[in-house]
C-alpha cells in the first residue's frame, strides 16, 4: 500500500470512529435508564457537555493543525478519544458519565477541521474523497447502533464503550507509525481556490452558514432520535436493544450510499445542480417522519437520512472549493464550530419534545422548517458558468 493510500484509510478509519463514539450513547442510554434512574430526556443531557466541546473546539484545533502539525493532531485523537471511551465504560453514575461524554467530544472536535482538511489536500479529487470519506463517517454512524446494541446485549453496556475505546488506540499508534509525518511531500496537486468577487463569496458563505446552522441540527436530532424513534414506531421489528441497534444501523447504511452518489455528482456537475434536489426533499420527509409508523416509519427513515448524509458532502465541497490549503483547517473549523455549535441544541430539543408526550412529533415538525431554510439557502447559491473540472 502506498504511503497516499494508508493516509487515507486511516482519515477514512478515523472518521467512522469519530461518528461512532459520539453515538455510542443514544443507544446504550436504552439499556442503562432503569440503573441510573433517569428518563430518556434526562439520560440525552449527559451528552450535552460533548456536543457542546466537539463544536467549540473544533477551532483551536485547526489552528493547531494549520500551524503545528496535522500528523500529530491526528494521532492525539486517535489515542485521546479511545482513552476517554474506556472512561465512559467505567462510569459509575450521571456525574462520571457526563464527565467522560464530554471528554469524549474534546478529543471527537479534532477530526473534521484536521482530518478533513490532511483528506482534501492529499486526493487529487475533492468530490469523490469527499463522497468515500462521509461514506465511512456513516458507517461509524451505523456501527454506533449496530456495535453498541450487539455489545450491550452480549457484554453489558460497558463494553459498548470499553471495545471500540481499545480499537481507536490501537489504530492511533499504527497511524502514528505507518502514516509518515511529511505529508505534504506526497500530496496531490491541488487546483487553486476558487478565484471569485467578494459579492459571490459572501454569498457563498452566507449559504454555508444557514446549511452549516440548520444542517448541523438536523443531523444531530435525526442521529441521536432514531434507535428510540424506531423503538417507539416499530415495536413489533424492534425487540430488544440489539434489534432496535440492527434496524438503527440497516437505515444508516442504506442512507450512507448517498455520499458516495454525491461525492461522484460534486466532481461533474456545479454544486447548485446537485444541492437543491437535496435540500428540497429534506422537509417534506421531516413532516412524513414526524407521523409515520410501522413500515412505512421505515422507508420515510431511509429516505430522510439518505437526504440528510447527502447534504454534507456537498457543505465540506463549499469550503475545499472556496479556500486555499494554508488555512482550510481553520475554515473547516469555524464550519464545524458552528456545525456542532446548534447541533448541541438538538440534545435539549429532542429531550423536551419527547417528554411532554407527543414523542416525536413535534421535534420532526421543527426539523422541516429547518430544512426549509435551508432549502431557501440553496435557491441563492451562485450557479457559475460551466461545471466544475475535477479535482
Amino acid at each position: 500500500m502506498t504511503k497516499l493510500a494508508r493516509t487515507i484509510a486511516f482519515l477514512n478509519l478515523g472518521h467512522a470512529l469519530d461518528h461512532w463514539f459520539m453515538l455510542v450513547f443514544p443507544t446504550v442510554a436504552l439499556a442503562i435508564g432503569p440503573s441510573f434512574a433517569m428518563s430518556y430526556g434526562e439520560l440525552l443531557t449527559l451528552t450535552l457537555g460533548g456536543w457542546i466541546a466537539f463544536g467549540a473546539l473544533s477551532i483551536p484545533a485547526g489552528w493547531l493543525g494549520d500551524r503545528w502539525s496535522r500528523h500529530a493532531m491526528m494521532t492525539i485523537f486517535f489515542v485521546g478519544i479511545g482513552g476517554a471511551s474506556c472512561l465512559a465504560g467505567l462510569a459509575q453514575g450521571p456525574a462520571t458519565m457526563a464527565a467522560a461524554l464530554t471528554l469524549i467530544g474534546v478529543f471527537a472536535a479534532i477530526y473534521h477541521p484536521v482530518g478533513i482538511a490532511m483528506l482534501v489536500r492529499s486526493h487529487p479529487r475533492t468530490g469523490r474523497a469527499l463522497g468515500v470519506n462521509g461514506f465511512f463517517g456513516n458507517l461509524g454512524v451505523a456501527a454506533a447502533a449496530l456495535a453498541t446494541g450487539a455489545l450491550v446485549g452480549l457484554l453489558g453496556w460497558r463494553w459498548a464503550f470499553v471495545v471500540p475505546g481499545l480499537i481507536s488506540i490501537g489504530a492511533g499508534i499504527a497511524f502514528a507509525r505507518l502514516v509518515p509525518r511529511d505529508a505534504e511531500a506526497y500530496a496531490a496537486p491541488q487546483k487553486p481556490a476558487a478565484q471569485v468577487g467578494r459579492d459571490v463569496l459572501v454569498r457563498v458563505f452566507a449559504v454555508l452558514l444557514a446549511a452549516t446552522i440548520c444542517g448541523g441540527v438536523i443531523f444531530n436530532a435525526t442521529t441521536i432520535s432514531m434507535p428510540k424513534l424506531l423503538d417507539e414506531r416499530l415495536p413489533a421489528f424492534a425487540g430488544g436493544t440489539l434489534g432496535i441497534g440492527a434496524l438503527t444501523a440497516l437505515v444508516f447504511l442504506l442512507a450512507a450510499v448517498a455520499q458516495l452518489i454525491v461525492g461522484n455528482l460534486i466532481d461533474r456537475f456545479p454544486l447548485k445542480f446537485v444541492f437543491l434536489p437535496i435540500a428540497g426533499l429534506q422537509a417534506p420527509l421531516m413532516l412524513m417522519a414526524a407521523t409515520a409508523d410501522g413500515a412505512a416509519m421505515f422507508a420515510v427513515a431511509v429516505a430522510m437520512m439518505f437526504l440528510v448524509f447527502g447534504q454534507i458532502p456537498i457543505n465540506d465541497a463549499m469550503v475545499a472549493r472556496y479556500t486555499a490549503d494554508r488555512w482550510r483547517a481553520r475554515a473547516y473549523a469555524v464550519r464545524y464550530v458552528l456545525s456542532f455549535a446548534a447541533s448541541a441544541t438538538a440534545v435539549p430539543m429532542v429531550a423536551f419534545f419527547h417528554d411532554r408526550g407527543d414523542g416525536f412529533r413535534q421535534v420532526f415538525t421543527v426539523l422541516a422548517i429547518l430544512a426549509a431554510i435551508v432549502f431557501i439557502a440553496a435557491l441563492t447559491f451562485p450557479r457559475p458558468a460551466t461545471a466544475p473540472s475535477a479535482q
